[in-house]
């Protein structure tokens, strides 16, 4: 889950999307926080003309920073018409951090025996209303209905709440990307919504996890289906504003759904991390090796679309509820609602000091049950690069005794013991171009000196019940937790070497091929309701998304095109190792090879 990575603080500007507009549409970008707000005084101004008063809500996502624009949206009114507004924070009219802590308390909990480190908890279900004290914000409807040649700026997370939309002129939205949230909050720039005291790091951010995120996330969506976000803005960068119309962002969201669209991956360092991408993609000297790349972890990245000649960089989870249908086709939205269902990322230990940990995922009913989360854990690695002695761990030994190796980890866990986890961990040479399922509760481990793309299952959150972590310390110089309740509760003790060598590495089936091109399986089982599959050609080759979502990897080969048959110009170009994702609307597409060398494309789609 997000509190569980640090980031790196760097941006990577190559997963730039261009929207192809149709003729005749033009998108309109305000870039900078003096145009923002000078833009901003002007419909308070025409609407105070026009009305005799005007009210303007100003919100945003968990950790949007409103100051500095409300500063500066009231000494631009003062100088263009010499009045201010009223400014009113929003955070006055929340119920008491106490109470509030009362509130979550249920949920959050605290079991040291289940959670040593306290890191999980129970997804909050209701809506931004509990932040409230009811009294207060009646009394803020009271004032805004009465509304009589006054001028009202209230700003702050949820400012946008139904009761005060109801008696307001403009509403203005404030997204920031994931990324820049978990920074904000390393950084100690944000606390959790309605806190006055700043909590650690880990604190802060499984509140927000669990109950800050989900609220906020809920009540984004809200804002968008009900067309009540009038202007959207940017704001992952505080010091240089973009905005566009709702209008214009929805011309945007579009357009760019009609066509292949690459996410904005995001890097984080690790105990275990290597060094195969840091060379590749040229990442900064600072970071000490690349463990994760998220290229395409929902939750976690954001999608840049150039307008106007600007960026705009937003959360990914916003252009899915912008374009559900569209993006995702109604297999997915009837099955999955309006939650895209498989994440993508490269684990990378080349060269790497030691392998991940022996880690279990939880399958559905225990992770609805303990922490009310929307599905089932399954994992999948396809090695994609392997160094010398690489080995993927997956499933018991078949001799070993694995009740024996759970009474070594809680050994393990208190003494801080060595375990012989190859006595009872079952390993299988990593071979590039090899598929590895993970059906939830199977032990297993990306060993060293491996880089694995790992596709996973609508988890939200990551719930990795590490069992055995070599008795790391971490990067921070803290010991790695282990968790070996959850594990012992999750864990399939019969999936062992046999049955994984018939269920869990499969040779490649055939689906169909041509002169230079093929088709084939290489990953599926009943447990698992994703389909994994490779395509190989020297050409081109063609696809269809059949009414739902295709995300491609480029794991073998320099440089790809794809682009829909109906209108070409709807492509992007997919360098190696870069993963693009076709929504369902595109339905035909070809990927043509731009360079003379076979390759190999990695396919992912709902069975």
């Amino acid at each position: 889950m997000s509190f569980m990575f640090n980031p790196f603080p760097y941006d990577d500007w190559s997963a730039i999307n261009e929207p192809i507009l149709e003729e005749g549409m033009d998108v309109k970008v305000l870039e900078g926080n003096f145009q923002v707000a000078n833009d901003i005084v002007d419909r308070i101004i025409e609407n105070k003309e026009k009305f005799q008063k005007c009210t303007i809500l100003i919100s945003g996502y968990a950790t949007a920073k409103y100051d500095q624009i409300v500063t500066l949206v009231n000494r631009t009114l003062f100088q263009k018409i010499g009045v201010k507004c009223e400014l009113i924070n929003i955070e006055d009219y929340y119920k008491s951090s106490e109470e509030l802590e009362s509130e979550f308390s249920d949920i959050l909990g605290n079991n040291p025996i289940k959670d040593p480190k306290n890191l999980y908890a129970k997804l909050f279900k209701g809506d931004e209303k509990v932040f409230f004290n009811d009294k207060k914000i009646d009394n803020l409807v009271k004032k805004l209905k009465g509304n009589n040649n006054s001028l009202y700026l209230v700003y702050g997370t949820f400012a946008t709440t139904r009761k005060l939309r109801k008696y307001s002129n403009l509403n203005y939205y404030m997204d920031v990307t994931p990324k820049e949230v978990v920074l904000r909050v390393k950084n100690g720039e944000s606390k959790n919504i309605g806190d006055k005291e700043i909590r650690s790091h880990l604190q802060t951010m499984r509140r927000n996890y669990y109950v800050d995120f989900e609220v906020a996330l809920h009540h984004r969506t809200e804002l968008i289906d009900e067309k009540e976000m009038d202007w959207y803005i940017a704001s992952s960068d505080n010091n240089n504003l973009r905005m566009v119309s709702r209008l214009h962002f929805e011309t945007l969201c579009k357009a760019i759904v009609k066509q292949p669209f690459r996410c904005k991956p995001v890097y984080c360092e690790g105990v275990w991390g290597g060094f195969s991408t840091s060379k590749l993609r040229n990442l900064p000297k600072e970071m000490k090796n690349c463990a994760w790349v998220f290229d395409l972890i929902p939750s976690e990245v954001s999608l840049v679309i150039k307008a106007d000649n600007s960026l705009l960089d937003i959360p990914f989870y916003t252009f899915i509820r912008q374009e559900s249908e569209a993006l995702l086709g109604k297999k997915s939205i009837d099955k999955f609602g309006r939650y895209f269902p498989v994440r993508f990322n490269y684990d990378d230990t080349i060269h790497s000091n030691g392998s991940m940990s022996i880690q279990c995922h939880p399958d559905e009913l225990y992770i609805k049950e303990n922490f009310n989360e929307l599905g089932r854990q399954d994992e999948s690695y396809y090695v994609v690069e392997a160094a010398m002695g690489a080995k993927t761990y997956l499933g018991f030994n078949e001799e070993s005794n694995p009740v024996e190796f759970i009474e070594e980890v809680k050994k393990s866990e208190k003494l801080n013991t060595e375990i012989d986890y190859e006595k009872y961990i079952n390993s299988v040479d990593s071979i590039v171009g090899r598929q590895f399922l993970i059906p939830a509760g199977t032990i297993h481990s990306s060993g060293r000196n491996q880089l694995v793309l790992e596709i996973g299952s609508l988890t939200i959150g990551s719930y990795t019940f590490k069992m055995y972590d070599f008795l790391r310390k971490d990067l921070d110089g803290k010991p790695r937790p282990i968790h070996s309740y959850y594990g012992e509760n999750v864990l399939r003790l019969e999936r062992k070497t046999n049955w994984v060598k018939s269920n869990l590495v499969q040779e490649p089936v055939l689906v169909e091929c041509g002169t230079d091109w093929k088709e084939v399986i290489i990953g599926e089982h009943d447990l698992m309701y994703f389909s994994l599959r490779r395509l190989e050609f020297l050409k081109e080759i063609m696809q269809d998304t059949n009414g739902q979502f295709n995300v491609l990897a480029l794991v073998d080969g320099e440089k790809v095109r794809v682009e829909s048959i109906e209108d070409s110009r709807y492509s992007y170009e997919l360098n190696y190792r870069e993963i693009v994702v076709l929504p369902a609307i595109i339905g035909k597409y070809r990927i043509i090879n731009l360079t003379e060398c076979p390759v190999a494309i990695h396919k992912t789609q709902l069975k």
